[in-house]
C-alpha cells in the first residue's frame, strides 16, 4: 500500500527584520499562495542568516532555513514539496536556496521549484504593468526611480533590461537603478538630469521596503539616493512600498506557484 500524499508549499524570501514591511509583503504572499492552494501545509524560511539572527536576538522568533525547513517538512511527513522564492531574479540567493533543498532530494518524493519573479520575457512585462498601475497618476514631467538591489551575479542584467523595457513600452519617465551594481546612481542621475523633471518620486525595487528601502533609498545620509537628487535641486518624493505590496506582483509569484504544481 503507498503512504498517503502530503503536500506542502515551502516560501522561500530574503527575509527582513522590519516587522512593518514584513506584514503587508512576505506575509502577504504567503496568505495569497495559501488561499491558491489551501489543501498544501504552507511553511516558511528565509536566506538571509543575518536577518534570522537579529530576530532571534531581538525578538525572539525563530524563522526557519530553507535546510531547517525541508528537515521540519521531512520530521512532519510532507511528501511532495513545492518551493517558490520571493525573489526577484535567478541570483546568488535563489541558487544556493536551490542548493540547500536539493541536498534533501531523497527524502521527498518530489521537490518543485517555483520561478523567481522575473524569469521570463513575460515575467518583466506583467512587472511592468504592476508598476505602471500603482504609479497611474505620475505626471509625464515627473519621472518614478525605482532602486533594485543589484548583485555580481550575472543575472544582473536583468535591471538594465528591464530599465530598457520601460522605456520601450512607452514609459519614458521610468527609471531602475541598482544600489550595488549597474545601473548605478550615476547612470540614474545623469538620465534623470536629462529629462529634467518638476519631480521625482523613489520607490523601491525590491520584495520589502525595509533597510535598503528606508535608509539607502529615503534616508537622511548625504549618500542616500534621496539627498543625491535634492542636492542636484530636484524635488523628492520617496514612496516606502515593497513589491510585495502590489496585487499585481503578488498574482504573477502565485501564478508561478501555479506553472510549478503542474509540472
Amino acid at each position: 500500500m503507498t503512504a498517503e500524499t502530503k503536500k506542502a508549499i515551502l516560501a522561500v524570501s530574503f527575509g527582513t527584520s522590519h516587522n512593518d514591511t514584513r506584514k503587508v509583503t512576505i506575509d502577504a504572499i504567503e496568505r495569497d499562495m495559501q488561499e491558491a492552494f489551501p489543501d498544501y501545509m504552507l511553511y516558511r524560511a528565509w536566506t538571509s542568516k543575518m536577518i534570522i539572527k537579529k530576530l532571534k536576538n531581538r525578538d525572539n522568533v525563530h524563522v526557519f532555513t530553507v535546510l531547517e525547513a525541508m528537515e521540519q517538512m521531512k520530521k512532519d511527513g510532507i511528501t511532495d514539496v513545492l518551493i517558490q522564492p520571493t525573489h526577484v531574479i535567478n541570483g546568488i540567493e535563489n541558487d544556493l536556496m536551490k542548493e540547500d533543498a536539493l541536498a534533501y532530494r531523497d527524502d521527498f518524493h518530489s521537490i518543485t521549484f517555483g520561478d523567481p519573479l522575473l524569469t521570463s520575457a513575460e515575467d518583466n512585462l506583467a512587472v511592468i504593468q504592476a508598476i505602471a498601475d500603482e504609479f497611474s497618476d505620475l505626471a509625464q514631467d515627473q519621472v518614478l526611480v525605482l532602486m533594485g538591489h543589484g548583485t555580481t551575479h550575472y543575472a544582473n542584467s536583468i535591471y538594465a533590461a528591464l530599465d530598457y523595457t520601460f522605456k520601450d513600452k512607452g514609459y519614458k519617465n521610468i527609471f531602475l537603478g541598482t544600489v550595488e551594481a549597474y545601473p548605478s546612481m550615476e547612470s540614474l542621475m545623469r538620465m534623470v538630469k536629462e529629462y529634467n523633471p518638476s519631480k521625482v518620486v523613489l520607490a523601491p525595487f525590491m520584495i520589502v521596503a525595509g533597510d535598503h528601502a528606508k535608509n539607502d533609498m529615503a534616508g537622511d545620509d548625504p549618500d542616500s539616493w534621496y539627498s543625491q537628487f535634492k542636492a542636484a535641486g530636484f524635488e523628492v518624493e520617496p514612496v516606502i512600498k515593497g513589491l510585495g505590496e502590489y496585487t499585481g506582483v503578488r498574482s504573477l509569484l502565485v501564478e508561478h506557484l501555479r506553472v510549478a504544481a503542474e509540472m
